[in-house]
């Protein structure tokens, strides 16, 4: 079967090209694995918006309530980085739900990735950090309470620190957080995970690898797990201008192949999401977003 990827036009809410977020990466994503063969009508799903009641398991209802009316505060909207109108809400919900239809897919077929995703700087009382919403956070909590799993972990391997998604589930012991990151960047003040790990700047391939190679073992030590949500977030390249990392190209095709193979080895389901990315050269940072998904389909 093929790999399930979960996508909407939607999730493009159509920025300028000299925005700080890429937000041209999303098209351009979906035309890369198009090219590799990988985003087939029979590999695709799509997503509704997700509806207020998940949203409120992760956020304040206060705040749920201004993004889907697009009432947010502009001193919040600041912080999130941009202005919150009927797209940018929009593309929220469906991102957030596109989450939440990979983990069941994956949760049914062993591995799916949603083409969008990892905005885990939301945090439980406001967005932050180009993020709205905190998919993987939403997805985590509705997956428990419909007691469709009992242990979750979340591994992070975007360049910034999992700050908003260690703030929505540091009370909920059933989910289990893990942020590795530079220790230097994005957000100045962090938010524990239950598991963090800070890498100096300048880190590359071989360094990088060796310690993840490391946690791997670690995380599946812990407990038996029933999901692992997986944040790739690709602004650990070299070239990412918010990064301050130094993994090349082939040090992120070995790090998908070496989360995606630990994890799918030891029989825990996996989801994919893309976590962020911030070349100035959105062709070649869709390239690299396409690394997670070829990665993902040799365990299809």
């Amino acid at each position: 079967m093929p790999l399930q990827i979960v996508h909407h036009p939607d999730y493009d809410a159509g920025f300028a090209v000299n925005h700080r977020f890429p937000m041209s990466k999303y098209p351009l994503l979906m035309e890369a694995l198009r090219r590799r063969g990988l985003a087939e009508p029979e590999a695709l799903a799509t997503p509704e918006p997700a509806p207020a009641a998940w949203l409120r398991l992760a956020h304040a209802a206060d705040y749920v309530g201004q993004v889907l009316a697009c009432e947010v505060p502009e001193k919040i909207e600041r912080e999130i980085g941009f202005p919150v109108g009927r797209r940018v809400s929009l593309r929220a919900q469906l991102a957030t739900a596109g989450t939440m239809l990979a983990a069941r897919l994956a949760l049914k077929h062993g591995i799916a990735c949603n083409a969008a995703g990892g905005s885990h700087h939301a945090r439980r009382a406001q967005g932050a950090g180009f993020c709205t919403f905190n998919d993987v956070a939403v997805a985590s909590l509705v997956l428990l309470a419909e007691r469709a799993v009992e242990n979750i972990l979340v591994v992070d391997l975007d360049v910034h620190q999992g700050d908003g998604t260690a703030d929505i589930l540091k009370d909920e012991p059933r989910a289990f957080t893990f942020s590795m990151h530079g220790e230097r960047n994005y957000p100045a003040r962090k938010i524990a995970s239950d598991f963090d790990i800070a890498l100096p700047d300048g880190t590359g391939d071989a360094a990088y690898l060796d310690r993840l190679g490391a946690v791997l073992p670690e995380l599946s030590a812990k407990r038996r797990w029933d999901i692992v949500f997986y944040n790739a977030g690709v602004d650990v390249h070299v070239e990412d201008r918010l990064g301050r990392l130094a993994l090349s190209d082939e040090g992120l095709r070995s790090r998908e192949a070496m989360v995606i193979k630990h994890f799918r080895m030891a029989g825990v389901p996996l989801c994919g999401v893309i976590g962020g990315g911030y070349s100035t050269d959105v062709p070649a940072l869709a390239a690299r977003h396409a690394i997670l998904f070829e990665a993902a389909a040799a365990y299809a």
